[in-house]
């Protein structure tokens, strides 16, 4: 995947999730960007956009719990799930907003 188009795509994620909370805080880290309820509570991770060499992964650390009728989920842990992207289609196809709504619940 050409790297333009994951670094937009990343950029996208971040954007919308800036859109629905002002009370996340996007911070670098696992080779991503992770987004917080509170940067200095442990355990406050929601989730986090990371580029990988054929997609952008968008993962949730509640994810498990989330309403999916559609299967766009990945994943097979007890509670981490991720959906993944290749097109900028795919923010808006696989539901991303619903599934951040879902995890700032």
């Amino acid at each position: 995947m050409d790297e333009n188009i994951k670094s937009t795509l990343v950029d996208a994620v971040i954007d919308l999730v800036k859109s629905q909370s002002s009370d996340l805080h996007p911070t670098e880290k696992y080779g991503g960007t992770v987004f917080l309820t509170d940067p200095d509570k442990q355990g406050s991770f929601i989730g986090g956009v990371f580029a990988y060499t054929d997609h952008v992964s968008v993962e949730f650390s509640k994810g498990a719990d989330f309403d999916d009728p559609d299967g766009f989920l990945n994943g097979k842990g007890k509670t981490h799930r991720h959906v993944t992207l290749t097109t900028m289609a795919d923010i808006k196809d696989k539901d991303v907003d619903g599934f951040l709504k879902q995890a700032l619940k």
